[in-house]
């Protein structure tokens, strides 16, 4: 039987911010579905956005960050995000993680969408991720215990409240891992899309095995797309970051006409949801789209990833014209969770994108993920810390092989139909036809619960979370930030005020669950 104080699932950022501030003081293990590196937290190219220039202030960040979540985001926890940012950042670089710099010493300020202000900190150029995780897993290589290859099945529960996982390993084995404590950090769901930005274990499996426990999930309807995903061959080598249009590419088209031309105020560095649907429209009218970068001196210098990933699918970056398409990107929505990353049920914990504070509100503002990462990591470690254990009771076994012989849809199946029904933009029409056609899915699936193989598993949480980002999109009778409903297509503006609407989805079905695993 394995016992530790924290279960961390998921070895992204916030998972190692977590572990890094708990295990001097708890016994930390952390569960990842691949290799410790298989994550988005890795592939973040922008970097992090952070009020720290003597020219900037958290209140303009705050600003920024409400107006591109469309007036949708909850504004103290938003307030705490941007004012935490800076101090956090600051332990983190007093503790020895190198941001790029001027040759002056000051560090390097990027600029992005919906951003007024240079802001964005970032390492290695483009590969900010990358060398946070570096740092991190460094740091944490002797006191935290990683272990790879483990699928978290189900959540277990008694008397209420969360003692641990339910877990199979890559051969099939499924067994108990049980904590004082159980944060998840699994990430989005990006892979449910036929053209993603995300790591293809972003497949939803925090957000579908909370859902069959019982905690309350809001806003995920609301689902970024990213404006510029590398297009290449009809498949996507990569993500251009927002980086690129902010120091000095844009958008055009074969004819080299900009197409962001009276679109916004913004233009080229407007929020995320309108370059994406203004790129999208171009497409379904069978136009190509490029990112012109000729304003950019010494791109390769500055964006060696995006360099990388040009060579990589064949891109020719002398014509100075980068083809990009958009693709889901960020989960805005997920596990409702308080500013201590508290879930609806105790010592249960969520943070990153499988969470839901409500800073993003209806579309993320570039590169705040990362910076909710770092801060709200922190915090969550923090809740941890401030509660006494409880006293244990005794456990209940599980020790079997995951087998299934029922046929299963196929992963591409799911990410047609959610592209085509579910993507960046819906109507009622198709929504229905989404949640009819997942419901009958997981109808014929559901007798077999508990005993999938977890390739099955993947299948299975694609498309009970496919099915409810369907239902709340279909409720969502409003276009708003990310979501853009056909039939409801007024978008909101400043004068609607700070507006916050929480459809909130709790699992009708929590007692069937929980006495299938014997709880």
């Amino acid at each position: 039987m394995h016992e530790v104080d924290v279960i961390i699932v998921g070895s992204g950022l916030s998972a190692l911010i977590a572990a890094q501030s708990l295990c001097k003081h708890k016994k930390v293990m952390v569960l990842t579905k691949g290799h410790q590196t298989d994550n988005n937290s890795i592939l973040a190219q922008g970097g992090v956005a952070v009020a720290i220039s003597k020219n900037d202030h958290w209140l303009e960040h705050l600003r920024d960050t409400i107006e591109a979540g469309a007036y949708h985001c909850n504004e103290s926890v938003a307030k705490k995000l941007v004012q935490l940012g800076p101090l956090f950042i600051k332990k983190l670089i007093d503790s020895g993680m190198t941001f790029d710099r001027q040759s002056s010493g000051e560090l390097m300020l990027g600029q992005e969408g919906a951003h007024r202000k240079r802001r964005i900190i970032h390492a290695g150029g483009d590969a900010t991720g990358r060398e946070l995780m570096t740092f991190l897993q460094r740091l944490i290589m002797q006191d935290v215990h990683i272990v790879e290859h483990q699928t978290v099945q189900e959540l277990l529960i008694e008397n209420g409240r969360c003692v641990g996982v339910l877990s199979c390993d890559a051969q099939g084995k499924v067994m108990p891992f049980y904590a004082q404590h159980v944060i998840l950090a699994t990430g989005g769901c990006g892979d449910l899309y036929r053209y993603t930005s995300n790591s293809s274990v972003a497949t939803g499996d925090g957000l579908a095995a909370a859902y069959r426990a019982g905690a309350r999930l809001t806003d995920v309807e609301f689902i970024q797309f990213h404006p510029t995903l590398l297009h290449s061959g009809d498949k996507v080598a990569g993500l251009v970051s927002e980086a690129v249009r902010g120091e000095g590419a844009i958008l055009v088209n074969e004819r080299n006409e900009p197409i962001m031309e009276g679109v916004h105020l913004l233009k080229d560095l407007a929020p995320r949801d309108v370059v994406a649907r203004a790129i999208f429209e171009r497409i379904q009218h069978g136009e190509k789209v490029f990112l012109a970068i000729d304003d950019i001196n010494q791109f390769e210098q500055r964006f060696p990833t995006v360099t990388s990933l040009c060579e990589k699918a064949h891109v020719d970056l002398t014509m100075k014209r980068i083809p990009v398409v958009p693709g889901a990107h960020f989960l805005m929505g997920g596990i409702e969770v308080n500013e201590n990353g508290e879930t609806s049920i105790p010592r249960l914990y969520a943070i990153g994108e499988v969470a839901c504070t409500g800073v993003h509100g209806a579309n993320r503002l570039a590169s705040n993920s990362l910076l909710e990462c770092i801060v709200f990591g922190q915090l969550v470690a923090e809740a941890v810390l401030s509660k006494q254990d409880y006293a244990q009771t005794r456990r209940a076994t599980y020790e079997f092989n995951a087998s299934c012989s029922l046929s299963f849809p196929t992963k591409s199946m799911i990410q047609q139909q959610m592209t085509k029904k579910a993507g960046i933009i819906r109507t009622e029409e198709t929504l229905k036809q989404l949640i009819e056609q997942f419901g009958e899915e997981l109808d014929r699936l559901s007798s077999h619960a508990f005993s999938y193989t977890n390739e099955q598993l993947t299948i299975v949480n694609m498309l009970t979370v496919g099915k409810l980002i369907g239902e709340a999109a279909l409720e969502r009778k409003e276009s708003r930030g990310a979501h853009f409903r056909l039939d409801y297509p007024f978008q909101c503006n400043e004068q609607w005020g700070y507006k916050r609407i929480i459809k909130q989805i709790q699992n009708p079905k929590v007692q069937q669950f929980s006495s299938v695993m014997g709880r």
